[in-house]
């Protein structure tokens, strides 16, 4: 299986986990990853975390944002978003 590699910052608590891919053949790691990044964000969630530290939202965590956001909140964020970026030049493809 996979391996994980945590590192972070203990003064503000954020931790940043890496999934590494060790010995897993490609297949294995397009079907794994995902499942064990969503149990990881809910396990985050459910221990009053977040999915995101001081980076905010990217890419990696843009596709389980409904684990810890509901629909207004999402909705909210894309219009803050477009407020400040109506071009979408800012930072592309991310959230915040």
């Amino acid at each position: 299986g996979f391996q994980s590699v945590c590192y972070g910052h203990a003064g503000d608590g954020n931790l940043h986990v890496n999934i590494v891919k060790g010995d897993l053949s490609d297949e294995a790691w397009k079907e794994e990853v995902p499942k064990a990044i969503r149990e990881i964000f809910e396990l985050t969630v459910s221990l009053r975390g977040t999915l995101s530290g001081e980076h905010g939202i990217g890419l990696v965590q843009r596709p389980y944002m409904d684990i810890a956001f509901s629909q207004v909140q999402l909705d909210l964020m894309r219009r803050v978003k477009e407020a400040f970026d109506p071009l979408g030049i800012l930072n592309p493809g991310k959230v915040l």
